[in-house]
């Protein structure tokens, strides 16, 4: 989008185009009064064939913009399976941390069993007991729970940062220090995540994608579903998701071939080269290139397919084709040691391919020891692993100068909260008696024309002030417990890291409000870390956790209050169930990871892993530690190893430049249809994990979001959505399932007794097993 029309893409009228017109053809039949808002909410009519094409289209007719105030979620029920969800989603994202594959909880599975919690409550126990079911369950009360839970089914940094000390360091913090610590870490990101709703929550062109299949599912599940297409949406959801439910049986457990069927590695099963390129269905055995995957938990894996818009998926696409080109390359080009390395990985290693020992360079207090170093020399990345960083802080700084050019009001705005004006009407209208605090709404807001904002005006708002008041506590508990955990990150480093964290929520959390796509900046922390203090590995995992941790919860706080917004559920209604949510899952993930690390700690330190459990995480949370804490300067700076890495950066800057100046001479070219800083990021994707799934997972992304959409609007609008909720609900309860009855979460893992379908002497794909 251009800055110009940025400056009028919130009060035009919206409109959706006929299949086939050309974008001059629509313009010219958009009339006022004719657009979406005019159609039956919720229903396409059956005399119009057409195509949803922006955000705004997207959240007035596939969802619902009515409210009924009526509707109340302050009952016992709604906190009483809030909390029990909220132990539940949180057991499960510590689960998923220790998974081979990076996979989210998906708020799909958390809101059906809360629906189904919640119907069963309104069933079963009698009317007259009040203050147990004072009225028929509905779609506000099942909100506030999946928001609970949604907060809580979140695997916290801190225990990725008490994960590496237990297994890297052999150290085991004080439990209550760890506890609080994960408190303030994971509030840091919401008391600054909620200041900025004014840009980043309430414009209908911050859609948040993955919200909006969960509301359609709402939709559906509360209207009335005897009559009409709306029975029809609640069969076909019911449908799907009780044959995924038992389809995710035989690729999770009894025929674990299917997680990534390679006729390459099949038909030679003793090439590496096979291996690294056509390989998959195992954590970091290759690229998983023509392999077909039928395991919807990778597939989709915390991000839809169905769900992210086509042009972000366009750029993604891109960045895919040349994260393959690219690891080639480099790796059979012998760059960086390559060959002598594993192909894909995330440790840190000798020369000869062999496991780096980092405690050998460390001293008593963890810091890095020159003598030390020098007895056992600079340890060695997998060249596919240095592409990563250097891709992702390419797209980082992409992403700066991306949303300078595209969206400058838009981050602006993002600023509103701290002018002038803004700063003087708040002093001069704060309570300290904070749960009295009306809230005052920007003025700006007032004037936003998204319905589902207007709807929600006649709530009171959860002003900054609480916001304000959470980020203070926050900042508080971590400046004691930096000291008190010997982190070695003295408080100007923690407050960097805040200020940090400010800057890349505004762009980040635009960028992915606007997509869906996550980036993960972890990498462009660490390095600035790493040479605000160098040779403290520990001191760079907390400033991580400071900084980056707190721009993926104001992520996370934002896409929640989203899925309020669209559901109308009041604002202080969602402040209180994420803020309960938050701290009871931070408690839950501490406790999991204990007991995960105890009975799963050789396969955590094991390079590949297994098909279930992995230690890719941790893993590479130490090695970055360790390169960018205690090496950056030997490593990164300017004539060392990896010194393009940091230089990366800087020419990052720079990428967006031609795309915008060729959009703006030559508009026909449509440059402007492609995100450079997702093409850049997603250039080292396939860094880690199981890879096998990336065919499927364009394949279903085109065909929903291109076929469908364009060439059956009508059933893209109805069905697609509701589709996509039901294959992520009934794949995550399967899994949930087979994790502690199979596959070890809580004890012995019982593996399926091995098959020609289940490989369990070597990769699934029957590849060769490389590492």
């Amino acid at each position: 989008m251009s800055s110009e029309d940025a400056k009028t893409s919130s009060v035009e009228v919206p409109y959706l185009s006929r299949k086939g017109q050309t974008y001059d053809e629509k313009v010219a039949e958009t009339k006022p009064g004719s657009d979406i808002e005019s159609l039956p909410e919720g229903e396409l009519d059956d005399s119009h064939e057409l195509v949803l094409n922006d955000a705004r289209d997207i959240t007035t007719h596939v969802i619902s913009v009515e409210d009924d105030p009526s509707l109340n979620p302050w009952t016992f029920r709604a906190f009483f399976i809030g909390i029990g969800l909220s132990a539940f989603g949180g057991v499960l994202a510590e689960i998923y941390y220790f998974k081979p594959q990076t996979v989210l909880v998906s708020t799909m599975f958390l809101a059906i069993i809360s629906y189904v919690l919640g119907m069963g409550f309104d069933m079963l126990i009698p009317r007259r007991l009040t203050w147990l079911n004072p009225h028929p369950y509905n779609k506000k009360e099942n909100a506030f729970i999946v928001i609970m839970a949604s907060a809580a089914a979140t695997s916290a940094l801190g225990t990725e940062v008490l994960a590496v000390q237990r297994l890297f360091y052999n150290i085991t913090p004080n439990g209550v220090a760890s506890v609080f610590l994960l408190f303030s870490s994971q509030l840091l990101g919401y008391g600054l995540g909620g200041l900025f709703r004014g840009s980043l929550l309430y414009p209908s062109k911050m859609l948040y994608p993955a919200a909006v299949p969960l509301v359609s599912m709402f939709d559906t599940l509360y209207k009335d579903h005897h009559t009409g297409a709306n029975r029809k949406k609640f069969k076909l959801f019911w449908i799907v998701f009780a044959v995924i439910f038992i389809w995710e049986m035989l690729p999770e457990y009894l025929f674990p071939l299917l997680t990534g069927f390679s006729i390459f590695c099949l038909a030679d099963q003793n090439n590496a080269v096979f291996t690294n390129v056509f390989g998959g269905s195992n954590g970091n055995e290759g690229l998983g290139l023509l392999s077909i995957c039928f395991d919807w938990q990778y597939i989709s894996g915390g991000v839809n397919p169905m769900t992210i818009p086509l042009k972000a998926q366009t750029s993604n696409f891109i960045g895919y084709i040349l994260c393959m080109v690219v690891f080639c390359g480099v790796y059979y080009g012998d760059i960086w040691n390559a060959k002598a390395l594993p192909f894909l990985s995330q440790e840190l290693f000798y020369p000869n391919g062999t496991l780096y020992n980092q405690t050998l360079i460390l001293n008593s207090n963890f810091e890095v020891d020159p003598t030390l170093l020098a007895e056992q020399g600079l340890p060695f990345y997998a060249a596919t692993w240095v592409v990563q960083l250097l891709t992702t802080n390419l797209g980082m700084a992409a992403t700066f100068t991306h949303l300078l050019l595209w969206n400058r009001d838009d981050l602006r705005l993002a600023w509103s909260w701290a002018s002038p004006s803004s700063i003087k009407r708040t002093i001069r209208n704060f309570n300290w008696k904070i749960w009295e605090d009306a809230g005052l709404r920007n003025v700006d807001e007032e004037e936003e024309t998204d319905p589902h904002y207007r709807e929600m005006l006649k709530y009171p708002d959860a002003p900054n002030s609480w916001y304000l008041t959470v980020l203070a506590i926050s900042i508080i508990m971590a400046l004691v417990l930096i000291y008190k955990t010997d982190s070695t990150l003295p408080w100007w480093g923690f407050l960097i890291a805040l200020l940090l964290s400010v800057i890349s929520i505004v762009f980040f959390g635009a960028l992915y409000a606007m997509t869906g796509l996550q980036f993960i900046i972890q990498p462009f922390v660490q390095m600035i870390g790493g040479f605000l203090h160098p040779g403290k590995p520990m001191a760079n995992m907390y400033f991580v956790l400071f900084s980056y941790n707190s721009v993926n919860q104001a992520q996370l706080l934002l896409r929640d209050l989203k899925i309020a917004q669209y559901t109308k559920l009041p604002p202080r209604a969602a402040f209180t169930a994420q803020i309960i949510g938050t701290l009871f899952g931070a408690i839950l993930n501490y406790i999991l990871m204990n007991s995960i690390i105890d009975n799963q700690r050789d396969i955590l330190l094991s390079i590949q892993g297994t098909n279930i459990w992995s230690g890719q995480q941790p893993q590479q949370y130490n090695s970055q530690a360790i390169a960018w804490g205690g090496l950056a300067h030997e490593l990164f700076a300017s004539g060392k190893r990896y010194q393009w890495v940091a230089w990366a950066y800087l020419m990052g800057l720079f990428v967006p430049v031609p795309f915008w100046i060729v959009h703006r001479y030559f508009p026909k070219l449509r440059a402007d249809y492609l995100y450079t800083p997702v093409i850049c990021y997603y250039i080292g994707w396939l860094c880690v994990g199981i890879n096998s799934s990336i065919l499927s997972y364009f394949s279903v992304a085109y065909l929903s979001q291109w076929w469908l959409r364009t060439r059956y609007p009508k059933w893209f609008a109805k069905y697609n959505y509701i589709i996509a909720a039901a294959l992520d609900g009934g794949t995550q309860v399967m899994v949930f399932i087979l994790s502690f009855a199979v596959q070890g979460a809580g004890g012995e893992s019982h593996l399926v007794p091995a098959w020609w379908g289940a490989n369990q002497g070597g990769n699934y794909d029957r590849c060769l097993q490389t590492q």
